[in-house]
C-alpha cells in the first residue's frame, strides 16, 4: 500500500530512536529523490511497476539506487510459509514479498557454500567460474568478474558482511560476525551478531554521498540449529529424548558426522522431529531479525531507493535421503531455494512467478534494475521479463553439480532428474539416481534400473550440454578435475564407499568453521 501523507510527515520529520531524525540518515540529495519518489507513488497517475512496464523515475531523478543482497545459509525454500510450508517460518519475509516478487522455481545449481555464492556474485556459471568445491583452492577464473567490482567501477561504495570466498573479493570494507560458536546461555544468537553488525554500516552507508551495495552472508539456519527462546520451542512439543523413539539412532550412528551432532545436540536425543523443529525455529528467528534490517532500512528513508533481494545459497537436507542434517546430495531440498526481488516502481509488488529461474540470474537483474551497462557477458538473464510478465520461464532444463561430501553431477528437467556420481559416495549411494519429479518428488524412489532409456536420454542431454559449454568457454568441465576436494590429505579421489565412509569427520562447530577458515587461508 502506498503511505499517506501523515506517513511521510512522520518519516521526514518524527525523530528516530538515538539522536538523529529520520531524514538525517541520507545525503541530502539522496533523501530528496525518495521523497519525491514516496510522494509520486501517492498521485493515481504515479508511475508504479505493472505488467505493462515498469517506471523511469529514478533515470529522472539522476540517482543510482542502493542494492542490499541477502544471502542467507542453508535456507530450503520448502521450509518458509511464504513457499507454503505448513508452519508460520516466514511471516516477516511474507511481509516483504508483498512488496515485491517471488520467484517460485528458482534453483542453485552448484552447491554448496562457495560455488553457490560464485554464481549468485558473478551471473557465471561453473565453467565460468571455474569453482564447484566447498574446499576450493585458489581464486576464480580471472575472466570473472565479481558484481562488486562491477558495481565500484560504476560509483558504488561496497560492504561485505559475514563472508570470504573467493567470490566476495574486492569490496571496500569487510565486517564480520560470529556465525558459528553459541553464547553463554547456550543458544546461537547469530542473527542478532549479524545485525549488530550490519545496521550500524547500514546507516553509516546511508549518510554518504555514493549508492551503496551491502552483502549480507546470514548464518540462520546454518547448523547448529540452537534458536533461543521462544524459538527452540516454537514448533515442538514433547520430549525429544523419548526411549519409545528411535528416529536419531541412525543419524547418530553416522560416523563422519556423529561426533558433531552430540556437541550440540541434545544428550540422548532420539526424535528427529526434534531437529527438524529446531531448524524450523532457526528460520523463524532468522526471519524475525531480519525484520529489524527491514526496519532500518524504512526507518532511514531508503525503501524506494534501495533494490533489496533475499535469497540463499543452498537448502538443506535434514532428515531425508539419510544425508544427515546437512546441505550435501544434489536432492530438491538443496537446490530449490528462494528468491524475492522488492524495488519499489521497477518491480511488481505482490507478484509470484511461476517460471524458472537460477542464482546465476541476480546480477543481470541488478545490473538492469541499475541501468548500468556493464560490458560483461553473462550465463543468467535478466528476471525482469518475467517479474513483468514478458516471458514465462527461462531454460527449466538445468546442468548441476556438488562437491562438498559427495562428487556428483546432474540434469533436471521438470519431469525428471539424472544424478551421476563421479566417484563412490560415504552413503554407499548407487551410482546413477532417476526420479520421476511429477509422481515422486520428494525423489524417493530411484527409476534407474527400471527405466534404462530415461537414463540414457538425460545423459545424453547432459553431456551435449557439458560438451556445448566447453566448446563456448575453451575451459574443461571442473567438476571432472578435483583431486583432494574432500580435504583429506593423502587421496585425491575415493576409490570405495567404505574409503570415503571411513575418511571424513567433523567433530565440533570448530572444526567446520575451519574448514571454511582454511578454505580463506588457501585463497590469500
Amino acid at each position: 500500500m502506498p503511505p499517506s501523507l501523515e506517513g511521510i510527515c512522520g518519516l521526514v520529520c518524527r525523530p528516530a530512536t538515538g539522536s538523529r531524525s529520520h531524514i538525517s540518515g541520507s545525503a541530502p540529495g539522496r533523501r530528496l529523490a525518495a521523497i519525491r519518489g514516496m510522494l509520486t507513488s501517492l498521485s493515481p497517475t504515479g508511475n508504479r511497476a505493472s505488467e505493462e512496464g515498469y517506471s523511469d523515475e529514478r533515470s529522472e531523478m539522476n540517482s543510482k539506487p542502493n542494492i542490499i543482497l541477502i544471502g542467507i545459509d542453508s535456507l530450503r525454500a520448502d521450509h518458509m510459509s511464504v513457499y507454503g510450508y505448513a508452519r508460520n517460518t516466514t511471516p516477516h519475509i511474507a511481509k516483504f514479498a508483498e512488496e515485491g516478487t517471488l520467484f517460485e522455481q528458482n534453483f542453485s545449481p552448484h552447491i554448496p557454500t562457495t560455488s553457490a555464492y560464485a554464481n549468485m556474485l558473478t551471473g557465471l556459471d561453473c565453467f565460468r567460474t571455474q569453482v564447484v568445491a566447498l574446499r576450493h583452492k585458489g581464486e576464480m577464473h580471472p575472466a570473472a568478474r565479481p558484481l562488486q567490482t562491477i558495481l565500484k567501477e560504476a560509483g558504488y561504495t561496497t560492504t561485505c558482511v559475514g563472508f570470504d570466498s573467493p567470490s566476495v573479493r574486492q569490496f571496500d570494507t569487510y565486517l564480520n560476525f560470529e556465525g558459528w560458536h553459541p553464547g553463554p546461555d547456550g543458544f546461537s544468537h547469530k542473527a542478532e551478531n549479524l545485525n549488530n553488525v550490519t545496521i550500524p554500516e547500514l546507516e553509516r552507508l546511508a549518510k554518504g554521498d555514493q549508492p551503496f551495495f551491502l552483502f549480507l552472508r546470514h548464518m540462520d539456519p546454518h547448523s547448529p540449529y540452537l534458536p533461543p527462546p521462544p524459538f527452540q520451542r516454537l514448533f515442538y512439543h514433547g520430549d525429544q529424548c523419548d526411549p519409545a523413539k528411535t528416529s536419531m539412532k541412525p543419524v547418530m550412528e553416522f560416523k563422519p558426522f556423529c561426533d558433531y551432532f552430540a556437541s550440540w545436540m541434545p544428550p540422548g536425543i532420539t526424535d528427529a522431529a526434534y531437529e527438524v523443529a529446531q531448524y524450523d525455529g532457526a528460520v523463524a528467528y532468522m526471519d524475525a531479525c531480519i525484520a529489524n534490517i527491514f526496519t532500518a532500512i524504512e526507518n532511514l528513508n531508503l525503501v524506494d531507493e534501495t533494490i533489496v533481494i533475499v535469497t540463499a545459497d543452498h537448502g538443506e537436507t535434514l532428515d531425508e535421503h539419510e544425508c544427515w542434517f546437512d546441505h550435501h546430495g544434489t536432492y530438491d531440498n538443496t537446490l530449490h531455494v528462494p528468491l524475492i526481488i522488492r524495488y519499489p516502481g521497477r518491480i511488481p509488488a505482490g507478484k509470484r512467478v511461476k517460471g524458472y529461474s537460477r542464482l546465476l540470474d541476480i546480477v543481470p537483474t541488478i545490473l538492469e534494475l541499475a541501468k548500468i551497462d556493464a560490458k560483461d557477458r553473462f550465463d543468467g538473464q535478466s528476471l525482469i521479463p518475467l517479474a513483468l510478465g514478458r516471458l514465462e520461464t527461462h531454460d527449466p532444463e538445468i546442468y548441476f553439480t556438488e562437491c562438498t561430501w559427495m562428487r556428483k553431477h546432474g540434469w533436471r528437467t521438470p519431469e525428471w532428474k539424472l544424478i551421476v556420481a563421479l566417484e563412490p559416495d560415504f552413503h554407499f549411494k548407487p551410482p546413477v539416481e532417476l526420479y520421476n519429479l511429477l509422481t515422486d518428488p520428494m525423489e524417493n524412489h530411484n527409476l534407474a534400473e527400471e527405466l534404462p532409456d530415461v537414463v540414457a536420454f538425460l545423459s545424453g542431454g547432459m553431456d551435449a550440454w557439458i560438451a556445448k559449454r566447453e566448446a563456448e568457454t575453451g575451459l574443461k568441465n571442473p567438476i571432472y578435475n578435483q583431486p583432494g576436494w574432500h580435504g583429506s590429505e593423502g587421496i585425491d579421489y575415493f576409490e570405495s564407499s567404505q574409503q570415503a565412509y571411513d575418511t571424513p569427520h567433523i567433530g565440533t562447530p570448530g572444526a567446520a568453521q575451519k574448514l571454511q577458515a582454511k578454505l580463506g587461508e588457501e585463497q590469500e
